[in-house]
């Protein structure tokens, strides 16, 4: 299909999940790169640039074009009496505010203290510190945003591990929530989107201690007594061994810690010893772990939000509806 042609944000969606999806078309075709010669990968590189430009310039279109509609159909009388929200004088935290509040409490309870990092990054604390090699595909355009400086826009909050440590040493425990950011577009994932990840370093931590993380953290953010939790192998540079998290669920009717399916949440690991080298740490001497889950999926799966675009949008009356009462993060 032609993008010119496409007409809703919708299709839109889903031509760039064909196309670049985890089994789209260009996905496939990059992933062979490497049998290609250097001419064929030019070309390839070049083609790829090109159709994601198409795209953004595409989806720039499609949003404008239903801002105005919206906004033809809406009329504002100027000398109206300002209203009086619920005739209290206060607004509502917004869900992403709201969970952060729960994040917090839930991860000060088991002992850690939460950091925060900048969201521009040079290449060796988003990348190089955690052990990315160079031929990495994180690095490739397609993934990552790059500044003019030659920094980028961080891609995930890994980066608070390696600047926690070069300042404090080890042992440590910390989270970090914030805002990471990726060349993605579809309901469940945007450009902006957040991470929560926590790391654990000690003499004495081990793979069970990740365990017991991960199913105390489910278990209260999701008020079941026991959440039910299956791990599965996996890869990411910075741990080893890695794993991908996943908690028992209906799919059916969106009950969370029963049923018979399972939803993937999250990554973690053993934290790899080049990890540790790398701020100065002997892994013989200290190991430990890390992982978390995506901020937002959290809360879409918590409180049955499905659009994820929505969360970013600004519209006050979403949040009238959707928002959360302040006294209930006092």
């Amino acid at each position: 299909m032609d993008i010119k042609q496409v007409k809703t944000l919708e299709e839109l969606q889903k031509l760039h999940t064909d196309t670049f999806g985890k089994n789209g078309t260009m996905t496939l075709r990059l992933k062979g790169m490497k049998d290609l010669n250097n001419d064929a990968r030019a070309a390839l590189n070049t083609e790829n640039t090109t159709l994601r430009e198409a795209f953004r310039i595409r989806q720039e279109e499609l949003e404008n074009s239903e801002m105005l509609a919206v906004l033809a159909k809406q009329k504002l009388d100027a000398a109206a009496p300002v209203e009086d929200r619920e005739q209290k004088g206060q607004g509502q935290l917004h869900p992403l505010t709201y969970a952060l509040y729960e994040f917090t409490n839930i991860f000060e309870s088991m002992g850690y203290g939460m950091r925060s990092g900048p969201e521009i990054e040079d290449d060796w604390h988003n990348f190089g510190a955690l052990n990315f090699p160079d031929h990495h595909p994180a690095r490739d355009m397609h993934d990552t945003f790059f500044l003019q400086s030659g920094d980028i826009l961080r891609t995930h909050t890994s980066t608070v591990q390696i600047r926690a440590m070069d300042k404090e040493g080890v042992p440590i425990k910390v989270f970090a929530p914030g805002t990471t950011y990726r060349t993605e577009m579809d309901a469940t994932h945007t450009p902006m989107f957040h991470q929560l990840e926590w790391l654990h370093i000690d003499k004495n931590v081990t793979a069970v201690d990740l365990v017991d993380t991960i199913k105390t953290f489910l278990s209260l953010y999701f008020g079941t007594t026991d959440m039910p939790l299956r791990l599965r192998p996996s890869y990411f540079p910075f741990t080893e061994p890695s794993l991908e998290f996943d908690m028992q669920w209906d799919k059916k009717t969106g009950v969370i810690g029963t049923g018979k399916d399972w939803l993937e949440v999250g990554g973690c690991g053993v934290v790899h010893p080049n990890v540790l080298k790398n701020v100065g740490v002997d892994p013989a001497l200290w190991q430990g772990h890390a992982g978390g889950p995506g901020f937002d999926r959290m809360i879409m799966l918590k409180y049955g939000f499905n659009d994820l675009r929505e969360f970013f949008k600004g519209d006050i009356r979403w949040l009238k509806t959707n928002g959360f009462s302040i006294e209930g993060a006092e």
